[in-house]
């Protein structure tokens, strides 16, 4: 597949489904495709299994047919939910299928009773800051890590 998906829609081979461990691999090849994602300690194989088998259900990825084409880690605490690589293939950008994993993951955290998120966007991901704004985020930015040059953005919908 060569260049960005044509047309403002969806394709109907576009499913979206629970992240299993088994997705590890392409999902960190598609991180790394992602201008903006970061990928730092906490993130191998071994850490991301214990987040998924902590938190069931609540991540998602995206496929086309066989490829992954999105991902969105999400977890809570019991009290407050954080959403992790977010990251859609920039060749599936702008169709919709970001908002698409966002409100899953909020589905799965309603039904678990959580009703506040944090969002992990990295300082110079201004791509990622904007999608979360047209997604009606309000909120603060806190700096938490210098060298990972992270910001906290807590925020309630709109």
């Amino acid at each position: 597949m060569h260049g960005k998906i044509v047309g403002a829609y969806m394709k109907d081979t576009i499913n979206t489904r629970e992240f299993s461990i088994n997705d590890y691999d392409a999902a960190v090849e598609l991180w790394k495709r992602v201008e903006g994602l970061e990928i730092a300690e906490g993130d191998d194989k071994e850490s991301v299994a214990r987040f998924l088998t902590r938190n069931p259900g609540l991540s998602r990825v995206a496929t086309d047919g066989s490829v992954i084409v999105g991902v969105s880690l999400c977890g809570h605490d019991g009290r407050r939910a954080h959403i992790y690589h977010l990251a859609v293939d920039p060749r599936y950008q702008g169709i919709g299928l970001g908002k698409r994993l966002v409100q899953e993951c909020f589905s799965g955290l309603r039904d678990a009773g959580i009703q506040r998120a944090i969002i992990l966007v990295a300082n110079d991901n201004a791509r990622g800051r904007e999608f979360w704004r047209r997604c009606d985020w309000e909120g603060c930015v806190i700096q938490i890590n210098d060298e990972a040059r992270m910001t906290n953005v807590e925020g309630m919908r709109k």
